[in-house]
């Protein structure tokens, strides 16, 4: 009769890290060595279900790490972060309110699709160029922002990020920036796009999520562009490139952040290496101080540790300002105070000035002036004292 397999100890996925390397009996062999070197047979189930099967070692699930598709749930490491736990995708459904088959059909991927869940438009950039818009059609939707209020919205963010947060603002963001003698300022090229469906997998399985409900998960937030072909008298989409966060999901922000949690605490350490603040808006970088030597040590090392982390920077976006010249973070002045630049403010003196002249005249119109209102609101959670001036006129 073989010796029974001796029991181990789960040992973390990574050194260092908390999250248990707890695997998935149905996947692991059938025959192991024992401490006496002699086979023994793992206890086991002997079959999984037909549909899971098939849902298991479909294209959408598919990996060549073994170790990576028999990782399980750790509820403690779930616990640890406050996220909901999901052993399957069954109860993933349930948690989302959608029946298993369309969760399924959402988070799919396929060579050969025949439908698209998903709105692709452009909008122009203030800079030039267009920016891809890729907007989830109804369902869909509802299921990200249901995803969204359950898990996107409990998911670690650094204390340097500023965007898609309550509470944090442009302003919240151009505050410790104020007053400095130099700025450099660092823009992530293609931000969302370098979220890609892997990162979207791994974080959540470092999270604590089994490896198939964390696919499940990335799959459904994450998309990749496609492509019309008609073959005979069929119409297929087929994706042009890899998925990643689209520009225009619901999670698509709040994965943006928990995302780049360690890029935000490696710039902020070199930040105060140097004597400067670091801040993050999107795909924004900011860094203050009042060294110009330590602002162009900063201006080589930043971007590989951008790099580093999976980022590329946008070299022709990369700026160095000097006290002398305007300072603008996030579209905000902070040479001396908060607020917008003198040819803002006169441009929105000379519109409001324009608006009572043509309500004198009777033919004032009121889009215009919600407008006019939701501009000086802006200047006022900006300046209040430069707003006051302009509703006084």
């Amino acid at each position: 009769m073989p010796a029974a397999a001796a029991t181990t100890p789960v040992s973390p996925v990574k050194p260092g890290h908390r999250r248990l390397a707890l695997r998935d009996e149905h996947l692991l062999p059938t025959l192991v060595a024992s401490e006496h070197t002699v086979t023994a047979r793992r206890p086991r189930k002997r079959y999984f279900p037909a549909d899971e099967a098939r849902r298991l070692f479909s294209p959408t699930l598919r990996t060549h790490d073994r170790n990576l598709r028999s990782l399980t749930t750790d509820e403690a490491q779930l616990a640890r972060y406050g996220l909901p736990i999901w052993h399957t995708e069954t109860a993933l459904a349930a948690a989302l309110e959608v029946e298993l088959k369309a969760l399924r059909l959402f988070s799919t991927h396929s060579a050969k699709d025949r439908c698209v869940h998903y709105v692709t438009f452009a909008i122009p950039k203030r800079s030039g160029g267009e920016r891809v818009i890729m907007a989830p059609k109804t369902r869909l939707k509802r299921v990200q922002r249901q995803l969204n209020a359950l898990l996107v919205s409990k998911l670690p963010v650094s204390e340097y990020a500023h965007g898609f947060r309550s509470r944090f603002s442009v302003r919240t963001n151009a505050e410790p920036h104020v007053g400095k003698d130099v700025i450099l300022r660092l823009d992530i090229k293609d931000f969302f796009g370098s979220i890609h469906f892997g990162r979207v997998r791994g974080l959540l399985i470092a999270l604590g999520y089994g490896y198939p409900v964390a696919t499940t998960l990335a799959a459904l937030m994450t998309e990749a562009v496609r492509q019309p072909v008609v073959v005979g008298e069929t119409r297929f989409f087929p994706p042009v490139g890899s998925r990643a966060c689209p520009q225009g999901a619901p999670t698509s922000p709040g994965l943006s952040n928990a995302v780049t949690v360690k890029l935000d605490r490696r710039l902020a350490g070199l930040a105060r290496r140097y004597g400067f603040a670091y801040t993050r808006y999107a795909d924004d970088l900011t860094f203050s101080g009042n060294d110009i030597a330590a602002a162009h040590a900063l201006r080589l090392l930043a971007p590989r540790v951008v790099e580093e982390e999976g980022f590329i920077v946008n070299q022709l976006k990369t700026q160095v300002r000097r006290s002398g010249s305007r300072q603008t973070v996030t579209g905000v002045v902070v040479n001396d105070v908060l607020g917008l630049s003198r040819q803002d403010r006169r441009r929105l003196r000379a519109a409001i000035h324009q608006y009572f002249l043509a309500h004198a005249g009777g033919s004032a119109d009121r889009a215009k002036l919600a407008r006019l209102d939701g501009k000086v609101a802006y200047l006022s959670m900006l300046n209040a004292v430069q707003a006051r001036r302009l509703a006084a006129r």
